[in-house]
């Protein structure tokens, strides 16, 4: 088996979690899981196609900031999980079957990594991404790290969207005095 058939065959079953993952966004373009699946299918892509780059010249340039973007992106996501389980009261009436569990918060969450960037769990997608495009930036990878890219910011849009809609002003000022991805930057 040749390495193309083996990353297609690779990519189509770990495909399978993410569109069981999906299923109920699929459907309306209006959800902010709907562009996530296409950020995770990226993702995905990019690790695929660069796992036999992972180690390879360990100390060039590129895999040194990559190894960093890596290392970040561990953060955001375990704080930004714990402050949902510590602070986010779920609600149980809240049926948005489009929403994860731990997303079916009645609190706005704005202590530890929130207190800087609205979108930890989404940030760290990012810095993922790019550290995973980085183990072989050739056009492509970079390319396929720019689409999923903007997946991510349009999922992020999306969600302030409906977070504006079910938190109110209380979101619209949190906006204000926090970032989407990277504090006091972007």
């Amino acid at each position: 088996m040749n390495q193309s058939t083996a990353n297609i065959i690779a990519f189509l079953i770990g495909s399978l979690p993410i569109i069981y993952l999906s299923w109920s966004s699929l459907g309306s373009i209006r959800n902010h899981g709907f562009f996530r699946f296409f950020a995770w299918e990226l993702m995905l892509w990019l690790l695929i196609s660069n796992i036999r780059y992972w180690f390879k010249d360990p100390l060039s340039v590129h895999q040194v900031f990559s190894w960093i973007l890596l290392l970040i992106s561990i953060y955001p996501v375990i704080d930004g999980l714990y402050r949902f389980k510590a602070a986010g009261r779920i609600n149980r009436e809240r049926k948005d079957p489009t929403l994860f569990g731990f997303e079916h918060t009645t609190s706005l969450i704005t202590t530890g990594v929130y207190r800087y960037i609205r979108h930890p769990m989404y940030a760290s997608l990012l810095y993922l991404t790019w550290g995973i495009a980085l183990k072989n930036p050739s056009v492509i990878m970079l390319i396929y790290a720019e689409a999923a890219t903007i997946f991510l910011y349009i999922t992020v849009r999306v969600e302030e969207r409906e977070n504006l809609t079910y938190f109110g002003e209380e979101y619209r000022q949190y906006m204000k005095r926090t970032k989407r991805f990277v504090p006091w930057l972007w």
